[in-house]
């Protein structure tokens, strides 16, 4: 159980990805937990975002460096010597893979490939936990939640990048894996919420540019759906799971995280809550311009992970919407966004602690 065990507490952590928005969580979440965590990413894109918000640069050694380049990836790689591998990196938008699927493609396939062969020649060898997406998954758009066992695929250059990777990381650890001691597996997330994200095409960020801004908000396919969960639901599935691997020879090779029952909120619930929740005066209206085909149906079953590793979302339905209207608003006010960060991780950790 990751908030009560000392597992973590002095853990040499390579997280990848650390200066986006789940990664600036990750890095505050491991470092509330003790472990010594060293970031290798790019710089964080937008003028306003979460890792220089919350100073998650502090108490960490920050890598600033790109997944494509062996070189730079081997020296973040050999200077950390892990225990323990995130790789959150990724060319993670499904409308940006569409304007660049090369970067996309190399980035999320290649860049993963160039950290799994740098791990080879460590002394003592990692655990290490690819993170991918729920969207790696071949999409009938039934609405049927995709299992584990399920056929991969992907329409979108980022969806299809993403269980390339998936690919990669099995061939990878059947043929490299066992001989190096390397444990390895992958982890598939829905559609994260939670404050602090500012990037372009995501639900909440683009709420509250919509009411800082005054203006309406647009969305392209109000009736998608997707498994919808908070951030720190999410990373907290990621990091039992890696202490499952390390204690367990017998942990499934890949897990999806996601929130319970079968039956995800539209695009146009999460919406209207958050928007009641934050403003009551906006509102929102179809978009004149859609955009490349999104898949419109996608929920994941997380039975398994459930079961086999005991992770459970504890951040459901109005809590989901209200910890990440309270962030906004924090922020809104001018708090101190490192100490309301942390606090929120605090109190999660003492839910999850409780409910294990």
């Amino acid at each position: 159980m990751v908030s009560s065990s000392n597992f973590w507490s002095g853990k040499r952590v390579l997280l990848t990805g650390h200066t986006g928005f789940k990664g600036a969580w990750a890095t505050l979440m491991l470092t509330a937990l003790g472990a010594h965590v060293t970031g290798f990413a790019l710089p964080a894109e937008d003028e306003e975002n979460l890792f220089d918000l919350a100073d998650c640069a502090s108490g960490i050694e920050s890598h600033i460096g790109d997944l494509r380049d062996p070189s730079a990836v081997s020296a973040a790689v050999q200077a950390t010597k892990p225990d323990v591998v995130l790789h959150m990196a990724a060319q993670a938008l499904v409308r940006r893979s569409y304007a660049e699927p090369l970067f996309t493609w190399q980035t999320n396939v290649d860049g993963t490939l160039n950290l799994l062969e740098a791990l080879k020649p460590l002394p003592s060898p990692p655990v290490v936990l690819v993170v991918t997406t729920d969207k790696v998954y071949r999409n009938d758009e039934t609405g049927r939640p995709f299992k584990e066992t399920d056929p991969l695929g992907g329409h979108d250059p980022y969806s299809a990048s993403k269980a390339a990777c998936e690919i990669l990381t099995e061939s990878w650890r059947l043929s490299f894996a066992e001989r190096s001691g390397i444990k390895v597996a992958t982890a598939r997330a829905g559609n994260v919420i939670g404050g602090g994200d500012f990037s372009e095409d995501r639900i909440v960020p683009d709420i509250w540019r919509a009411v800082r801004g005054g203006y309406e908000l647009e969305l392209r396919n109000p009736e998608a759906t997707r498994p919808w969960q908070h951030v720190l639901d999410c990373l907290f599935g990621y990091l039992l799971y890696i202490e499952a691997l390390a204690q367990n020879p017998d942990v499934p090779p890949a897990l999806n995280f996601g929130p319970a029952g079968g039956h995800p909120p539209t695009v146009r619930d999460i919406a209207e809550r958050i928007l009641n929740a934050v403003s009551s005066s906006s509102r929102w209206a179809m978009s004149g311009n859609p955009g490349p085909r999104e898949m419109l149906k996608l929920s994941l079953d997380t039975h398994l992970a459930r079961t086999s590793i005991g992770w459970a979302d504890y951040l459901t339905e109005e809590r989901l919407v209200d910890w990440t209207a309270e962030w906004y608003r924090a922020y809104a006010e001018g708090a101190d966004m490192r100490a309301f960060t942390l606090e929120q991780i605090n109190t999660f950790l003492t839910i999850a602690s409780r409910n294990q």
